[in-house]
């Protein structure tokens, strides 16, 4: 049986953690970068995910530490969220791929550049 597509904020996630391990605040602004600012991860959605990923083995704490009496926890991805995230990437552009053609037998670019 295929696993179930990730989510977009899953997806964005693990990308963000493939650069470098980082802490939840770091990973919220990643995304928000990696997504141009269309996707903006709450605090509640993040930490969701987080465990979520954490559960599935595909991402791990690597560290924590007390910065201004509040704990810091830092993720990393795992060789199976590595993984994950490449076959998820393949599955997207396929999908793309798919699109793009379609749309070009209308006729249609939008903004998808010359082939």
């Amino acid at each position: 049986m295929t696993e179930s597509p990730l989510g977009e904020p899953a997806f964005l996630v693990l990308t963000a953690l493939a650069a470098e391990p980082q802490h939840g605040y770091g990973v919220v602004e990643d995304v928000l970068r990696i997504s141009e600012g269309r996707v903006r991860l709450r605090a509640g959605t993040l930490y969701a995910v987080l465990d979520r990923l954490c559960a599935g083995g595909l991402i791990e704490v690597e560290r924590e530490e007390v910065v201004q009496s509040r704990l810091r926890r830092y993720y990393r991805l795992t060789g199976l969220g590595t993984e994950r995230l490449a076959d998820e990437t393949q599955r997207l552009r396929r999908h793309a791929d798919a699109a793009t053609a379609r749309l070009r037998k209308l006729g249609t670019s939008f903004g998808l550049g010359a082939a």
